[in-house]
């Protein structure tokens, strides 16, 4: 059974985390004890139904602040396919935590009020999702029972859209009206949406071709961590800086025996901006923890 990865994303209150709610509820993905935990927490709070949203939104000022601050990662599973699911921010200022948790995903569900349709944020969105090369995009236009389950306003939003998309790289686009408040075309299609011949949100999850997405040819190495030695008296790493990563894919690669080895370019390589880098060097010592410490990697 493969693993799918999706995060979701769009401007602040689309729904994103009473999305992922829904479909951990309605495909039956929630202990008995995490359902009550947020039923109490939702009269608590005086709400007259169950607030899904608060099945993601974990930390406390989460929950005092009715936002996503943090990504959230919540785990399921269906007879066809297992899920990871990254519930991210909507907040601008909070953009960056988007970008980690749309980081590692094979598919983006881009949120939408259709009350409001396409914002500046949920524009930015998608935009870092085709940036990060994420393979597959869906827009769902939320709260469509606020409207009525109006076509012509879901056929709008999805024109729009359509036009901005052309200006990135999208290799593959679906829409999918949803009211993730009442559970529409979340789990199960919607009889209040004749017009719709579509799937729901999670037949498209589970029915989604990824085998040939991965990139198994191109090196990459996202950098996870920078070093720099802050207690070193030697005098040439005052300027040291290393790149802590883990390397994925097989180019520039060879096996010495089970271990991969990488060469080192030192030829410069201009960027899009006109500058130059090299890559210097790459430490033998990168995991000898004595080695680290003389650097002042770790701590003695």
């Amino acid at each position: 059974m493969d693993i799918l990865r999706f995060a979701t994303a769009g401007s602040v209150d689309d729904g994103k985390s009473t999305l992922i709610g829904r479909l951990l509820y309605d495909s039956k993905a929630i202990f008995e004890d995490q359902l009550q935990s947020v039923e109490r927490t939702s009269r608590d709070r005086g709400e007259e139904s169950t607030n899904l949203a608060l099945l993601t939104d974990g930390l406390r000022a989460e929950r005092e602040q009715g936002i996503t601050i943090d990504v959230a990662y919540r785990y399921f599973a269906t007879p066809r396919r297992k899920f990871i699911i990254a519930d991210t921010p909507g907040h601008i200022q909070y953009t960056r935590n988007m970008v980690t948790g749309a980081s590692t995903a094979d598919l983006a569900i881009i949120l939408v009020d259709a009350r409001n349709g396409l914002t500046e944020q949920s524009r930015r969105h998608a935009f870092l999702t085709t940036l990060l090369r994420v393979p597959h995009l869906v827009l769902a236009v939320n709260k469509m029972d606020l409207i009525g389950f109006d076509q012509q306003v879901f056929e709008q939003i999805c024109d729009e859209f359509s036009k901005f998309a052309a200006k990135l790289e999208v290799q593959d686009l679906t829409f999918i009206p949803i009211s993730a408040l009442l559970g529409d075309n979340v789990v199960d299609r919607s009889a209040n949406m004749p017009w719709y011949e579509g799937p729901s949100l999670l037949h498209h999850l589970e029915h989604l071709h990824i085998a040939s997405d991965r990139n198994l040819i191109d090196v990459r190495f996202p950098v996870q961590y920078v070093i720099r030695p802050h207690a070193s008296s030697d005098p040439e790493l005052h300027d040291y800086r290393g790149y802590a990563g883990q390397v994925a894919g097989r180019a520039q690669a060879r096996r010495r025996g089970d271990a991969p080895a990488v060469r080192v370019q030192h030829q410069d390589q201009a960027d899009r901006h006109g500058g130059h880098s090299r890559r210097r060097s790459l430490p033998a010592d990168v995991g000898d923890p004595a080695a680290r410490r003389r650097r002042g990697h770790l701590p003695r």
